[in-house]
């Protein structure tokens, strides 16, 4: 069976999984977790991608991100992916692949899932036992969020902006909202939305989006389709 094309809509949050070959590390120190984010600082300012959120953890990372013109992720995802294994290879003294295929994504409906997107990625390590709190990690968005630091990486979304009035308000109710962690459903359904590829949303949204694309949104019922009434 022929492999579907990623789903990608432009003006859409996409939430984007890149891992590592065979689950090994792509970040050995620190000057490799800072190399990465200085090519998606470059390359989504160049292809025209906003990041929203991101987590970067031993073996793989996640991004919240809205293209802004037609296959900008792609363009960045690959400029990115092949610039950092040319570069780790070389640093490392290895040769051969790093990453684990394709990287996988999905576009989720804002209003139902972009602030718990934000939370999940956030919450990764603390899902992993890295460490205790989100703040105590370095390598994600939560501490642009929380007012701990600026990160010139991240664009917020339209809806981060609703969660306050002022700076110190949409902080605080960001943390609170990410320190009260998330649904088990909604943390499920991002994660099989984007290992899958479908689209992550209402009946209403995923209709609202087939006159966006011809490409396939959801997962066919299995067996033969219903036979028409004669």
């Amino acid at each position: 069976m022929a492999r579907l094309p990623r789903l990608t809509v432009t003006g859409y949050p996409h939430h984007v999984i890149l891992r590592g070959n065979d689950r090994q590390d792509i970040f050995r120190n620190t000057a490799d977790y800072q190399r990465m984010l200085d090519l998606f600082e470059q390359h989504s300012r160049e292809q025209g991608v906003e990041i929203h959120a991101y987590v970067l953890m031993t073996n793989h990372l996640h991004l919240l991100l809205t293209p802004l013109q037609d296959q900008s992720l792609s363009k960045m995802m690959q400029a990115v992916g092949r610039s950092y294994v040319q570069i780790f290879n070389k640093v490392h003294g290895r040769t051969g692949t790093l990453w684990e295929g394709r990287y996988r994504s999905t576009l989720i409906q804002t209003e139902r899932y972009l602030l718990a997107c934000m939370a999940y990625i956030d919450l990764n390590p603390v899902r992993a036992t890295m460490v205790a709190q989100p703040e105590d990690y370095v390598w994600s968005s939560y501490g642009h969020y929380a007012g701990r630091r600026h990160d010139r990486l991240i664009t917020p979304h339209a809806l981060y902006w609703g969660l306050g009035n002022t700076p110190f308000a949409r902080e605080a109710a960001y943390a609170e909202m990410v320190h009260a962690g998330i649904q088990a459903d909604q943390q499920r359904a991002l994660t099989d939305a984007t290992l899958s590829g479908w689209a992550l949303g209402d009946a209403k949204f995923i209709d609202g989006l087939k006159a966006q694309t011809p490409r396939r949104l959801s997962k066919d019922r299995a067996g033969r389709p219903p036979l028409k009434p004669l």
